[in-house]
């Protein structure tokens, strides 16, 4: 077996917890953009085109690779567009790019034996590679699973030997929702099943000696994906092998929806230094992934540049708690979701609570009651009443400022302490404390009362003479480069101590005029000439990575985004945003939808845009969308319906895994899938504003 350049210890999956670190690899050649190692990480996509338009994916390839794509995949469902690669492949030479490119095969080996002749890089997935899934639940004896590998190693040895023989390099590729009836039978659709799948194949190539090996680990679930990357990391070590990994979260879906979620998933591990290349998978157009993929990397870039900061502050968070994988407590398990357990303060935060909503308006028109309608509560003149939104915020801190209308009875209001203190009328009133002033003699709110700390805190004397009672809620702030680590390493310290107290996470992003430089403080001051629709696709992506990698873990009981720039409904957007993408915390439909490809068989832009016109007030429903059977009823895993491309003009319908309805006019699909809904008594009518 082979163990060249591995670095790390067994028992690991990351060099650090506390410091930003990258996870080394071994060096991968993809053409002339070798990919692992100390190379940056890449950016790629994928093209929507019918492979045999040739000219339509050339363009199409060319304008993805000016958009900042280092690698262009291209689906080859059959031998005819294998070959096709051949064409593409001369034509985008012959006008100077060079670009490495992958071949998408799914349930083609003869497909994938002709492409990795061609291009520089096959993808496999080793869910439906080598079998047909039929949703069979089959009991296999060790022997009999054995005989499927033994068969499985034949069918796969033919593409290996063409890799080897022509300098291919070959991506294994599990998706959560593929894993064949043999995985599923005996390891469940898990993040275990989901690692033996790949590590299966990997066994075989090592057999084999062929090492120019690229691993991913994809979900819908950002949850189910990082723990599959993670114990595909540990695995990986245990195993001597230390593989490149290709970062991704399938159908993340559209707009606002598949940026959040994607960098959930993606920006999670990037923390802990995995990845060596990213693909954002969007329902747009292909070159709308790169920059968003840029600017996720990005930030890495920048920690690596940035080394005496990075060290300074390394050395502050490892004074502050020296902890290690080894040294995790013994509650935490990386590979599987448990809430951090807390108390319930008086029924507003923590305990069995979803995690909760704070939006700063203390900068805002306080005179105007309207202001809360970007908070979610809508106010009306004329009738000087309050309608709730679907996502409203459940905290306004307004510091020392005092609006002059009345707020909404369930909105609660936080006020600096001394600011408090002076309120003639403190009902939904909590004071928001420094911890010096905390500890002192003063007096505190008999419901709630909120202290601010930096992680740094927990160490000291002060926090050592904190009064416990269940009115204490911590809002725990960091400036640091790596504040994720820095905040998650205070949790793991909690644990430690046996402190059961509910935490709001507090992450403050600031827009100053200067030069694009991303990284000087985990503040992340983000410069102009940005437009400010790019400062909202930043604070999407950061906000998404540095609290959603604490989400997924179950550490938080509440988020706080602080971003003065940017409108409030932006930032309540996000919120609600990160907790859905998480699972902490639903407030709207989710759709899983697919970023089309070659086999797409309808317009899935035009599509989803149709269907959530008409279902995104499904409060909670998972519905996905799918161009083709390839990423039909398995890639949209855990949905309660699914749309699925099934022929020409034909569309399947889906409960679960389910399908009700084969081959319906698309014309008729949407009011079919409706009716399923309603008949399974899911369905409310949309509230007319």
């Amino acid at each position: 077996m082979n163990t060249d350049a591995v670095k790390v210890l067994p028992g690991r999956y990351c060099n650090s917890l506390t410091e930003y670190s990258r996870f080394i690899t071994r060096e991968v050649n993809i053409g002339d953009v070798p990919m692992g190692g100390n190379n940056p990480i890449r950016i790629q996509s994928m093209t929507t085109t019918d492979t045999m338009d040739t000219i339509g994916t050339v363009e199409q390839s060319i304008r993805m690779v000016d958009a900042g794509c280092e690698y262009v995949r291209i689906t080859a469902p059959s031998i005819k567009e294998a070959q096709n690669l051949a064409e593409i492949k001369k034509q985008l030479r012959a006008r100077g790019y060079t670009v490495p490119l992958v071949a998408d095969i799914h349930f083609t080996p003869n497909a994938a034996e002709v492409a990795a002749r061609i291009v520089e890089k096959v993808r496999v997935n080793p869910g439906n590679y080598a079998d047909k899934k039929k949703f069979d639940q089959i009991d296999y004896t060790d022997l009999e699973y054995q005989g499927e590998l033994e068969r499985i190693f034949h069918k796969f040895t033919p593409l290996v030997k063409v890799c080897k023989e022509y300098g291919t390099a070959m991506r294994i590729g599990t998706n959560h929702g593929s894993l064949s009836d043999r995985i599923m039978s005996r390891y469940g659709d898990t993040p275990q099943g989901m690692v033996e799948s790949a590590m299966e194949f990997m066994r075989m190539c090592e057999q084999l000696n062929f090492y120019n090996l690229v691993i991913s680990m994809k979900s819908s679930n950002p949850q189910v994906m990082v723990q599959a990357y993670r114990l595909l990391v540990e695995t990986m070590v245990a195993e001597g092998m230390n593989y490149p990994l290709h970062l991704g979260v399938t159908e993340a879906g559209d707009g606002e929806d598949g940026r959040i979620k994607s960098a959930v998933g993606i920006g999670t591990l990037l923390e802990d230094g995995l990845g060596d290349t990213v693909r954002v998978s969007l329902t747009e157009e292909p070159e709308a992934e790169a920059p968003v993929a840029i600017e996720l990397v990005r930030r890495y870039t920048m920690r690596e540049k940035a080394k005496g900061e990075r060290q300074k502050v390394a050395t502050e968070v490892k004074n502050l708690s020296p902890l290690t994988f080894d040294l995790l407590p013994s509650k935490h398990n990386p590979y599987e979701y448990k809430k951090r357990e807390t108390y319930e303060a008086n029924a507003f935060i923590g305990g069995h609570l979803v995690p909760r909503v704070v939006v700063d308006l203390s900068k805002k028109n306080l005179k105007d009651p309207a202001v809360l309608n970007e908070a979610g509560y809508l106010y009306s003149p004329l009738l000087d009443k309050y309608n709730m939104a679907e996502q409203s915020v459940d905290f306004v801190y307004l510091a020392d400022e005092l609006p002059s209308f009345t707020l909404p009875g369930n909105l609660k209001q936080l006020y600096n302490y001394n600011t408090w203190l002076k309120l003639a009328d403190k009902t939904n009133c909590h004071p928001v404390f420094t911890l010096q002033e905390y500890i002192g003699d003063v007096d505190r709110s008999s419901k709630l009362n909120l202290v601010h700390l930096k992680p740094a805190d927990i160490d000291s004397d002060a926090f050592g003479s904190i009064q416990l009672d269940k009115s204490l809620v911590f809002v725990l702030e960091t400036e640091a480069l790596h504040g994720m680590a820095e905040q998650r390493s205070f949790f793991f310290k909690m644990e430690e101590l046996g402190l059961d107290v509910p935490v709001i996470v507090k992450r403050s992003y600031v827009f100053e005029s200067e030069s694009p430089e991303v990284g000087k403080s985990e503040s992340e001051k983000v410069h102009s000439p940005w437009s400010m629709d790019h400062g909202q696709t930043l604070l999407q992506l950061y906000a998404s990575t540095d609290l959603g990698a604490l989400l997924v873990d179950g550490f938080g009981d509440g988020i706080w985004i602080d971003a003065p720039e940017l409108p409030t409904g932006v930032i309540t957007s996000t919120s609600f945003g990160i907790l859905q993408a998480t699972r902490s915390r639903i407030s709207k439909t989710e759709y899983i939808s697919c970023p089309s490809c070659g086999r797409t068989l309808f317009d899935l832009m035009v599509t989803t845009q149709m269907i959530r016109s008409r279902t995104s007030h499904l409060k909670g429903l998972k519905i996905g969308i799918m161009g083709c059977i390839v990423n039909g009823p398995g890639e949209m895993a855990d949905a309660d319906y699914g749309y699925v491309g099934s022929g020409t003009d034909k569309i399947t319908l889906y409960r679960g895994k389910e399908a009700v309805k084969k081959n319906i006019s698309s014309a008729n699909a949407l009011d079919e899938l409706i009716n399923i809904i309603k008949g399974d008594g899911n369905w409310i009518d949309a509230v007319q504003e």
